[in-house]
């Protein structure tokens, strides 16, 4: 027997979401359904796909399924949708703070434009703010299979609308190809404009990636940031800066980075004093969301339900949200850990 607190219930911030792959696999096939898409059986079979994208040919069939995905989004009706129940998924998992990472060229083509997309998808975010209370904000992501000045008119575009709830600048894709140090005037951009600056790195390379994204483009947060667990001067240096890893243990299992949850080095990031923020990545490809990852981390990991605390404050100072909202959350931390645990059977 163990006494232990609900994880859904424990508030927390969810900084590393990407737009499509937050989508309800049953939303995915009415879509589908509804525009004549026809899905492959990994989209269709109700389980999470067989992935493993450490080669190549793996990371171009793990990017096709979400390109399928995303095809099925072309109204801003269907943009709506995504968003109010993204949202509500969150709410159900206890968070208090989502930033979505959008990367609006993709859906520009069919919502009118670059402009009238992001237009669309903030809109969206309002709405379902309203509905749901769950403040989110967005986060622009260029491209790293594109040209650097294609990311550079993004952090324009995402500087323009900071107003309206783009609060960050981040750079997905494989790490593999390129240079960070190419982005480096795109992020110059949106850190003169006031936006956090979160690149994707350590994921699918090594430690090497987390240390340009530090040297090259000033990182405030690094996407992943797992590989960082290989070069012990690293870790420390993330620790001593602050720098926040969004990390996203079901992802890293699912895409073959580690074989089993408890490979993935949430204890040595713990040890070594460097922030964490966990995160869903891709829920409809990877098959948990946002306290599904706190599992990961008390089941395979042993975090105690005071660590798992302090795993949820550190998510929430590394959100840019509003000093008193910040206050009142950590004081509803304190308050989850302060009630008396369930008590359930190792079984669950």
């Amino acid at each position: 027997m163990a006494s232990v607190r609900d994880v859904r219930l424990l508030p927390k911030a969810h900084l590393h979401l990407h737009f499509t792959g937050s989508m309800r696999s049953g939303t995915l096939l009415e879509l589908a359904d509804k525009y004549g898409v026809h899905l492959p059986e990994a989209l269709r079979g109700g389980e999470p796909p067989k992935l493993r994208a450490t080669d190549e040919r793996g990371w171009f069939r793990f990017q096709r399924l979400y390109d399928m995905a995303r095809s099925c989004l072309r109204e801003p009706e269907d943009i709506q949708r995504l968003v109010r129940e993204t949202a509500q998924e969150d709410v159900a998992d206890g968070s208090r703070w989502l930033e979505i990472q959008v990367d609006p060229t993709s859906y520009a083509p069919r919502l009118g434009g670059l402009i009238p997309a992001l237009e669309v998808i903030l809109d969206s975010v309002e709405r379902a703010t309203a509905e749901t209370g769950l403040p989110i904000r967005l986060l622009v992501a260029a491209n790293r299979m594109k040209h650097p000045l294609d990311a550079r008119t993004l952090a324009r575009l995402a500087v323009r609308f900071a107003d309206r709830g783009v609060i960050g600048f981040g750079l997905s894709n494989d790490e593999r190809r390129g240079f960070a140090r190419d982005f480096d005037r795109a992020f110059a951009i949106a850190r003169e404009g006031g936006l956090i600056a979160a690149p994707h790195g350590g994921e699918l390379s090594g430690a090497s990636s987390v240390r340009d994204c530090l040297d090259d483009l000033r990182a405030d947060r690094i996407g992943h940031g797992v590989r960082a667990a290989e070069d012990p001067r690293l870790l420390a240096r993330l620790a001593q800066s602050g720098v926040t890893c969004e990390v996203c243990p079901a992802s890293n299992v699912a895409l073959g980075v580690y074989e089993k949850p408890e490979d993935v080095p949430l204890r040595a990031l713990w040890d070594a004093g460097v922030p964490m923020a966990l995160g869903a990545d891709d829920p409809l490809l990877f098959g948990s969301r946002l306290a599904a990852q706190y599992e990961i981390a008390r089941e395979h990991h042993g975090f105690t339900d005071e660590e798992l605390a302090e795993l949820g404050r550190q998510s929430l100072r590394a959100a840019r949200m509003p000093a008193d909202t910040l206050a009142e959350v950590l004081a509803d931390v304190d308050s989850w850990l302060a009630a008396v645990p369930a008590v359930r059977s190792e079984a669950g």
